[in-house]
């Protein structure tokens, strides 16, 4: 993975063959690297809309065909030995097969491997080397006669849960106006998206709904755009122009965590973990929010910012006033309008240093200022988590500790040192530093020993908010995620039991009848209006109401629908 960087994420997946450093002493010509490349399944070019081709670019291959390449330049050099560190990471269980099949083809290579994956340890190898309190320990046979007939402890590699550490989630805390964990806090209605200069959509009409109760495993062969739906629900990628809409919770706190998860670290390697957390967050908000694709102003956006805006406001002694202003920033204030409901921000306009006014969001989007409102709705989100968890040395440290991570480590080494494992642990706990309703996983298991795995499952069963993973680990899947969202043929298909999501509105609603307030994202206290439950014929005409909405070809809810009539949404 670490070597897609750069420039030579820009070059093709032949020419970064060809003309790869490491095999410029063997003499691969382009004829010998194409006839490999089709022989593992790589396409001739991307007119097919192929997961992977020869004309692609190296930097939007999927994890899962990264991996594969760089095994196709280890047969290339028809090494006598290969030094194979964890070589399924990423690979969906189709070309797991092709690697163990091909590793056990190779009569006169040595292999030596470093894996977590029970399928290359009992199926590849014939030796088993144990690292054991500093001492090398070497046993003749696979893991399972390794471990049934010399060492029994090996046996917790066939089962998936902690034995030597915990790991613990912070708690995300209670949500503004949302009361029922089924209640959708991310939504993505309808999206299509297109790679720039792909001959066709990479996905088309994906519609996913995620509450506090998602337990959502996202499956699918290598390329099939797993890691391209989550990016586009995360906003790391914008959407194609009038297929759909992305929305999120003004309050919700995300967590996401990347396929290729050290690049959240590669440019802050001389840092130890404690350091880095608290300089990402040293501002309050996460500084990597910053760098997502809806994000970031473009021309555009700067240009009809500056363009004067039509306010209207009182003066001193109550008269109504109406002139043009330039907005120069966000004050960082938002209330919600009496009358209307709609979130109000206070804005200080150029040329006049105390003068202020309170402008309704639609305004406000219809001049050009969405992704600026997103980064003061993320302020005042991460304002609740100030409040709670100071970002202090001693705090960090034992937020690090509840990932696994021990201060030897999270305090006194630099990640340059650290093991793949170890830092995919900061990267997690870097994450979750804001406490977070909703937490994305891509490829979470890479890297993580088995008791890592068990622990991480322990941590997710115990968590109480969303969760979304992407993994071909099925036996972690299958034990933290009873919902799946499976992508195929550019688009996705939804399954599942609900008995879990049925389980955790009971529980949610419990709580909620007990709460009498609650802490909003800037420190006050408010006090929750209890709602009444719908009577039969009140419930029987907002059915009828939503049943002519979804008629007409409107998006509808019962629990938004009966929220939005003040009723209690448990019925």
């Amino acid at each position: 993975e670490t070597d897609v960087q750069g420039d030579v994420s820009e070059m093709s997946v032949i020419d970064y063959v060809v003309h790869h450093e490491g095999l410029k002493a063997y003499g691969i010509t382009y004829d010998m690297a194409k006839e490999k490349l089709l022989s593992v399944g790589f396409a001739l070019d991307d007119s097919d809309m192929a997961p992977a081709s020869l004309t692609k670019q190296v930097g939007r291959l999927s994890g899962g065909w990264r991996m594969k390449l760089a095994l196709v330049r280890a047969m290339l050099m028809k090494a006598d030995i290969l030094l194979l560190d964890e070589p399924t990471n990423h690979l969906d269980p189709g070309n797991v097969k092709w690697v163990i099949d091909y590793l056990t083809s190779l009569q006169s290579v040595t292999s030596i491997i470093v894996s977590h994956d029970i399928k290359v340890l009992d199926q590849v190898c014939t030796h088993v080397l144990q690292i054991d309190n500093l001492k090398l320990k070497q046993f003749k046979g696979n893991l399972t006669h390794v471990a049934q007939t010399y060492v029994p402890e090996l046996m917790s590699y066939f089962q998936l849960k902690a034995t030597k550490f915990t790991m613990r989630f912070p708690q995300p805390g209670p949500l503004e106006g949302v009361s029922s964990k089924g209640k959708h806090i991310m939504k993505m209605t309808n999206i299509t998206f297109t790679y720039p200069g792909a001959p066709k959509a990479q996905l088309t009409g994906v519609t996913v709904r995620v509450s506090l109760s998602t337990r959502a495993a996202c499956i699918g062969a290598n390329g099939a755009g797993k890691s391209t739906m989550i990016k586009l629900l995360t906003g790391e990628l914008q959407p194609d122009k009038g297929s759909g809409d992305v929305w999120k919770h003004p309050n919700c706190r995300v967590a996401y965590v990347a396929q290729h998860a050290f690049h959240h670290i590669e440019h802050h390697l001389e840092k130890t973990p404690n350091e880095y957390i608290r300089w990402r967050y040293e501002h309050g908000s996460d500084k990597e929010g910053l760098e997502k694709v809806t994000a970031k102003l473009t021309e555009e956006d700067e240009k009809r910012m500056k363009t004067p805006m039509q306010i209207e406001y009182k003066t001193e002694d109550g008269q109504l006033r109406s002139l043009k202003c330039v907005f120069k920033k966000f004050t960082e204030g938002r209330r919600t309008a009496n009358k209307s409901k709609e979130y109000e921000y206070e804005v200080r306009w150029q040329g006049a240093s105390d003068f202020t006014t309170w402008v309704p969001k639609s305004k406000l989007e219809a001049h050009g200022f969405s992704k600026l409102l997103k980064h003061v709705d993320d302020k005042i989100a991460a304002l609740a988590t100030q409040l709670q968890r100071p970002l202090t040395q001693k705090f960090v440290e034992n937020h690090l500790n509840d990932v696994g991570l021990a201060p030897e480590f999270a305090t006194h080494t630099r990640m340059g040192a650290l093991s793949g494992g170890q830092k995919v642990k900061v990267v997690l706990a870097a994450s979750m530093w804001n406490t977070p309703h909703i937490v994305i996983l891509d490829e979470p298991t890479n890297y993580l020993d088995r008791d890592s795995l068990g622990a991480m499952a322990e941590a997710i069963n115990a968590y109480d908010g969303g969760i979304v993973i992407i993994s071909h680990n099925a036996q972690f899947v299958d034990q933290v995620c009873p919902e799946v969202w499976h992508l195929e043929n550019h688009t996705l298909n939804l399954k599942g039991s609900y008995d879990w999501l049925e389980s955790a509105n009971k529980e949610a609603v419990k709580q909620a009848k007990e709460a009498d307030e609650y802490v909003d994202g800037l420190g006050n206290t408010v006090k929750i209006v209890k709602k009444k439950k719908a009577s039969k014929a009140e419930l029987k005409k907002i059915k009828k109401a939503i049943a002519e909405k979804r008629k007409a070809g409107i998006e509808v809810y019962t629990d938004e629908e009966l929220e939005a009539h003040g009723f209690d949404t448990a019925v």
